[in-house]
């Protein structure tokens, strides 16, 4: 999956995430309800993947509801100047790399549902919502406080909120591309 633009400001990090979001839905739609829940070997199943995502997105949404400057006294300054996409892509494959797991960011197991399809429709409801609250939330913080407010990420650390915010653009997308080369029989990167 590859953005139409590489984000950088609050406006084109909204588009990233509503673009990302469209392009996973329409790629999750491919699956049958039984090949959503099933497993791909050992690695999570779709419905595992999307629940992963709608719980780390859920995170960011809470630092977000903040305001920033209870945001700043919460979790303080970043470290330095935010850095851009590609670097935040970069230092996560890094860690994945290093064996770094989701930790408890990952989903809980589920029994099989009794109704897989109301199921799987409750799982897209809420990871929808999941990015509809999320992109209202960032429209509402201003460039600047993006990149003097910080939140901290449980594998890169203290990221600017900026720098949250492309991880989670990136997220969304590894996650797809990760089932993608699974389903065509290659390995998972985490």
């Amino acid at each position: 999956m590859l953005l139409s633009t590489i984000p950088r400001t609050g406006a084109e990090i909204i588009a990233a995430l509503q673009e990302v979001h469209r392009e996973s839905v329409a790629y999750w739609a491919t699956f049958s309800d039984a090949e959503f829940f099933a497993r791909i070997g050992t690695a999570w199943s779709p419905a595992e993947n999307v629940r992963h995502l709608s719980k780390s997105i859920r995170a960011v949404q809470q630092g977000l509801r903040l305001p920033p400057f209870v945001v700043k006294v919460v979790f303080g300054a970043p470290s330095g100047p935010a850095r851009d996409y590609e670097t935040i892509r970069t230092v996560y494959r890094d860690r994945l790399a290093q064996g770094a797991s989701a930790g408890r960011f990952a989903p809980a197991p589920k029994p099989t549902a009794a109704d897989p399809a109301a199921e799987r429709r409750r799982i897209m409801r809420v990871h929808e919502a999941s990015i509809a609250d999320l992109t209202a939330r960032i429209a509402k913080w201003s460039e600047s406080d993006l990149d003097t407010r910080a939140l901290p990420h449980p594998l890169l650390g203290k990221l600017s909120v900026r720098e949250m915010l492309l991880f989670t653009v990136y997220h969304n997308t590894h996650h797809v591309a990760n089932v993608q080369r699974l389903r065509a029989g290659g390995e998972s990167q985490h």
